[in-house]
């Protein structure tokens, strides 16, 4: 259960969310455009970052520049 401890792992690097348009989900909620946000975890499709709920939240790259 690794994923419990990725929220004190060190930040692999920062991203920045270019848009929040998600064709079947609702993401506005978590993510601002324009802010940064710490990644923790990353596979091909997805990246694991502290949303602005303060928790980890995996969402597509395509968020993401």
């Amino acid at each position: 259960m690794l994923h419990l401890k990725w929220k004190d792992a060190p930040t692999l690097r920062t991203v920045t969310c270019k848009h929040t348009n998600a064709s079947k989900y609702l993401v506005s909620n978590v993510l601002t455009v324009g802010k940064d946000y710490e990644v923790k975890n990353e596979t091909e499709e997805f990246l694991f970052i502290i949303d602005n709920t303060g928790n980890i939240g995996g969402y597509y790259k395509d968020y993401f520049g």
